[in-house]
């Protein structure tokens, strides 16, 4: 199982949780943390992780997640509500780069993620769990690249493949329905034919009766 899925049954399911996206990331500028603060337990991993509640109405927020050295669990640490996300920069909007930045109300951090794929799946992700579930104030995405706020997008892409799925599915049946109206039409004007025909005989035959 990879550790995003671990993290998705350990940290989040038992909440009633569900995990959208992750990325791994590290500290671009190391803060100075007591040796306390962290349980003195050595070097760790990062993750960066959106989830939402199973129950109505749903909430949203973004979760700090550790896996500390010589362990096989995942620790949650800090979480704020989405709403309390007040800007995402990308850092660079003309090249992939696997730096961003996250401003809170009452935080802000620098990090750099696994890699510029990584990133840019996040940020895809956070983008339009943004537009559908905040109505208000909504976070301000700076110096992202097109592909992430807009039609280049993987859940865009995902919605132009299934728009163009049932178009072609409708455009089938319909093509199908015509061959079977224009089929039809000829069957009942062979069906005439051969009434008329019918007819026609049976009159001739009658005629040659008398």
């Amino acid at each position: 199982m990879s550790a995003k899925s671990t993290i998705s049954k350990e940290i989040f399911a038992p909440l009633d949780e569900r995990m959208l996206g992750a990325v791994q990331v590290k500290r671009r500028t190391k803060k100075k943390i007591p040796f306390l603060a962290t349980g003195g337990q050595g070097e760790y991993l990062t993750y960066i992780c959106l989830s939402v509640t199973n129950k109505k109405p749903t909430q949203a927020s973004i979760t700090k997640v550790k896996q500390f050295e010589g362990s096989t669990s995942f620790v949650r640490r800090s979480q704020w509500m989405l709403e309390q996300l007040r800007q995402v920069n990308g850092i660079d909007p003309n090249r992939d780069s696997a730096e961003f930045d996250l401003l809170f109300e009452n935080a802000f951090d620098q990090w750099v993620a696994s890699t510029a794929s990584e990133k840019c799946t996040f940020f895809q992700i956070l983008h339009h769990t943004c537009q559908r579930y905040l109505t208000d104030r909504k976070p301000e995405f700076i110096n992202c690249q097109s592909k992430i706020m807009g039609g280049n997008s993987i859940l865009h892409s995902a919605a132009d493949s299934v728009s163009s799925a049932v178009q072609k599915a409708s455009q089938a049946l319909n093509e199908r329905g015509e061959r079977l109206g224009r089929a039809e039409e000829k069957t009942e004007d062979m069906k005439n034919s051969a009434q008329q025909f019918a007819e026609t005989a049976h009159k001739l035959a009658m005629k040659h009766k008398c």
